[in-house]
């Protein structure tokens, strides 16, 4: 299985993403965050809809995974947030460790 992760989420406006995305990055769960305004086509509670939403996009450790879901279902403002987490299975030397000394524990 692999050590790195990408982890997903989405709200409704970007200051919510950016906010959401700043704390995971302050407190050293994701090594960083790349924020995109999306076209969302869903069903959500029983009725299907479209709309214009702010996919998060965070890299972390599968080690660190746990408490940054942990803080993204705690701090994200919808109830049941949707939180997906793929695992990385290529990348360059250099970004993979920047992933790991950035979710340092130590380094916080």
């Amino acid at each position: 299985m692999s050590d790195y992760v990408q982890v997903s989420t989405a709200t409704e406006t970007e200051e919510q993403a950016v906010e959401l995305a700043g704390g995971a990055v302050r407190r050293r769960l994701a090594a960083g965050a790349q924020i995109d305004q999306v076209t969302s086509v869903f069903w959500h509670l029983g009725e299907y809809g479209t709309g214009q939403e702010y996919k998060v996009l965070l890299t972390t450790t599968r080690d660190r995974y746990p408490e940054l879901e942990t803080y993204l279902r705690k701090e994200h403002p919808w109830e049941t947030p949707e939180v997906i987490a793929v695992p990385i299975v290529a990348g360059s030397p250099s970004a993979l460790e920047w992933i790991r000394e950035s979710v340092s524990p130590q380094r916080g």
